[in-house]
């Protein structure tokens, strides 16, 4: 059996190894699962243009995929070319008899080929587009046109305006398709390439620096090959697509000339591993920003968790004896103050944040850590426009979740806190997370849970110090490892991962047991200190891995809306 997930591949052979089949096996190498190539269509073509197409017969195709169906049963099936009506009914036999079978669902990426990028020759007839719009989109789990295909499947008469390409998206799924990526690289909309996704999980513009290169032949097929793999290797969709974007961008780079015309896109098979090449990921319809990287640098050491100003106090007690606590967050719970009505609550956080800023006013300069205020943002703001709040004292810390509720609006009322000096950290616990993290100027990125965790019920599969490390290194401000931190190993361990920050929620809070609380509460931050610093040292280090993990079953994708 093969020890990679093993990728169909139905589509086009480019007699000039170009695109289609070519441009599949190159995309399926460079993310290491295997590619079995079905050949749908035959064309001559050459670096100029599409000569002709020929599907290859119904039985012929049969053929291929019942051998491959007794020996190299797929995790994707991925189409491309296919040719003609017939080709896609022996396809959906295929697909409906895995689906009796039972079993992993075999999901589908549909790459609508439906004319030639250069020469302008036509793929597809009415019987074949009323194939993809009545059979092929409504079993996709990810459909991945550009925008002159994305119209014709829809149709319209011309390509879509950036304006317009989210609502098309929407009405591509409203035909049954589990996802749309609509892609954007031969848009000339600006310094960026922008491609629109739509997934149970994530919507908005990835976005990456457009490149300045001529041989971007097989960028389409690339896509979405690249996201059928990560499928295959276990990545949700919206994570998928941000691999995708990253091999495909990675792959223009690599391009290099064939022919009188444009060249082949080649594959760069570090591109997992390559900060560059980490997106950008809008909250709505509006294209993401540029990466900016707050002035003042987040520092790094221990950063604490405490539900209330009463928990923390011996904390901060000790930090004035003992260095290395570097912030502290109140996660005040709004449940805990049931009996209080809104304006007495927001008093009521309000006094506790001026004690905590008082009590970290009174200890050394070099021991103050930052104050971190977990959600309430609507009530940070009002404080901080009203004047009763310094934007600069403190910093705010949100998941993604409140993130995306604040809307335009209340994000950029964030914004222009942040221009005043408000600090902010954002949780992430996906690939899509972290891309969209890193359009919102924060001072840090949590990634979590590491370990298991009984504080938060999550759906995510832990992260562990693999995919630690990989945020570390790919994230453009400091990582704080977050979730399960019990002990001294395991601090030294996130440190050694790279993050910058290990934070501690149970790990340095006061225990029952304790005989003397202020001694005991010393010595666990003493320990935990010494352990922080142990894993910063170089011999401690580990090495980043090149490639993350999936960090949520695709099975749960349906029912989870982030």
């Amino acid at each position: 059996m093969s020890d990679r997930p093993v990728l169909w591949s139905v589509a086009g052979n480019d007699s000039g190894g170009g695109a289609g089949l070519s441009a599949d096996a190159r995309a399926a190498e460079g993310c290491a699962v295997h590619l079995c190539p079905v050949v749908a269509s035959i064309t001559a073509q050459n670096s100029l243009g599409v000569d002709r197409v020929v599907p290859v017969a119904a039985e012929v195709l049969d053929a291929q995929l019942a051998a491959l169906a007794a020996d190299l049963r797929p995790s994707v099936i991925k189409t491309g070319l296919i040719g003609s009506a017939e080709g896609v009914a022996v396809l959906m036999r295929w697909l409906a008899r895995f689906d009796a079978e039972g079993g992993p669902r075999v999901r589908l990426v549909v790459d609508p080929v439906l004319g030639a990028s250069a020469g302008g020759a036509a793929f597809c007839d009415d019987a074949l587009l009323a194939a993809y719009r009545e059979r092929l989109l409504p079993r996709a789990d990810l459909i991945t046109p550009n925008r002159r295909e994305a119209a014709r499947l829809l149709g319209v008469a011309d390509a879509a305006t950036s304006a317009e390409v989210p609502a098309q998206a929407a009405a591509l799924r409203a035909l049954g398709a589990g996802a749309v990526a609509i892609t954007g690289g031969d848009s000339a909309d600006g310094a960026d390439a922008l491609d629109w996704i739509d997934t149970p999980l994530a919507r908005g513009w990835l976005a990456l620096p457009r490149l300045d290169a001529r041989h971007t032949h097989g960028t389409g097929c690339t896509f979405a090959t690249s996201a059928a793999a990560a499928m295959a290797r276990g990545f949700v969709t919206a994570d998928a697509l941000v691999l995708a974007k990253m091999a495909t961008t990675a792959a223009i780079a690599a391009g290099h000339a064939a022919g009188q015309g444009a060249g082949p896109v080649g594959f760069d098979a570090g591109f997992a591993g390559d900060a560059r090449r980490l997106p950008r990921l809008g909250c709505d319809e509006t294209p993401p920003g540029p990466v900016v990287v707050p002035p003042e640098r987040w520092p790094g050491g221990l950063y604490a968790i405490s539900d209330s100003f009463a928990q923390a106090a011996p904390l901060l007690a000790a930090a004035a004896e003992v260095a290395g606590l570097c912030a502290l967050q109140l996660r005040i719970k709004r449940t805990a103050h049931r009996g209080l009505d809104d304006a007495a609550f927001a008093e009521a956080l309000q006094a506790q944040i001026g004690q905590a800023q008082a009590a970290i006013a009174a200890l050394p300069a070099a021991r103050r850590p930052v104050l971190v205020i977990n959600d309430h943002h609507a009530l940070v703001l009002d404080a901080i426009e009203a004047g009763r709040l310094d934007a600069a004292s403190i910093a705010l810390h949100l998941g993604q979740e409140d993130m995306l509720a604040l809307g335009a609006a209340g994000r950029a009322r964030l914004a222009a806190a942040q221009a005043r000096g408000l600090r902010l950290g954002l949780s992430s616990h996906s690939l899509w997370e972290l891309a969209r993290a890193t359009a919102l100027q924060p001072a840090y990125v949590a990634c979590g849970p590491v370990w298991a965790t009984t504080t938060k019920d999550m759906p995510w599969t832990p992260q562990g110090l693999h995919n630690l490390g990989w945020w570390a290194r790919m994230a453009p401000v400091p990582v704080v490892g977050i979730g399960g931190v019990l002990d001294e190993t395991q601090v030294e361990a996130v440190m050694a991962a790279g993050a910058a920050d290990v934070c501690l929620v149970r790990a340095l809070a006061a225990q029952p047991g304790d005989a003397d609380p202020a001694a005991a509460q010393r010595e666990r931050l003493a320990r935990m200190a010494a352990a922080c610093q142990r894993g910063r040292e170089p011999s401690a280090a580990l090495a980043p891995p090149l490639w993350p993990c999936a960090s949520l079953d695709p099975a749960a994708e349906a029912g989870i809306v982030a």
